[in-house]
């Protein structure tokens, strides 16, 4: 590839991703200042995809229950990790009983087979029967995290990667949809009071009728 190639390239993957971030922002603020009632801020489209037990997972599957979406990939030596010890710390403050999914999306299905999101979620005590990994072709993921639920993931240069596993750049937030599918907000998981607010949102959701 040339130079100019490249620049081109790397240039239209910052604009997609700036495009994403952008509405996410928006999705944010507008759930910050509407927290109280949990807006509707979007609609979670059909897809197909599978677990790490192989399984399918469809749109339709997820409907009846609340959940929790962000998005990941095994390899990931940035933020990753984090995230995903904030979402096994929300499995276990959230009684087990509640009408509630926890759903962790690959970015990265060439490695990350059912068999490898089960053995990542091992390692932080994900419980099979509340918390879905989901990998897939990458059009279907594309379709669920950036088409429905706003999570950007653009993969890197090879020439801007730092090392070998620094494949992507992507969200870290975490979005709550209802049992309808819409989506009803938008949380940064690193940042500070993180578990309070998105476990208030939580609550308030399940007591909707």
């Amino acid at each position: 590839m040339s130079a100019s190639s490249s620049l081109k390239l790397r240039i239209f993957a910052w604009t997609v991703l700036g495009s994403v971030l952008l509405g996410i922002a928006a999705l944010f603020v507008r759930s910050e200042l509407h927290r109280s009632h949990l807006p509707r801020l979007a609609q979670v489209q059909p897809f197909v995809l599978t677990n790490q037990f192989g399984q399918v997972v469809t749109a339709r599957d997820l409907l009846g229950k609340a959940w929790v979406g962000d998005i990941i990939f095994t390899r990931c030596g940035g933020p990753c990790p984090k995230m995903t010890e904030q979402m096994s710390k929300l499995q276990k403050t959230l009684p087990a009983g509640q009408p509630l999914n926890l759903v962790t999306l690959t970015t990265d299905p060439d490695n990350d087979t059912p068999s490898v999101l089960k053995s990542y979620g091992e390692k932080f005590g994900a419980d099979s029967t509340r918390w879905i990994f989901l990998t897939g072709t990458k059009p279907e993921l594309k379709n669920l995290a950036a088409g429905s639920l706003k999570l950007a993931a653009v993969e890197k240069d090879p020439s801007e990667r730092q090392n070998p596993n620094d494949l992507f750049i992507h969200s870290t937030i975490f979005v709550l949809v209802d049992k309808s599918g819409n989506m009803r907000g938008v949380y940064e998981s690193l940042e500070p009071g993180f578990q309070e607010k998105i476990v208030a949102d939580i609550q308030a959701l399940l007591r909707e009728n």
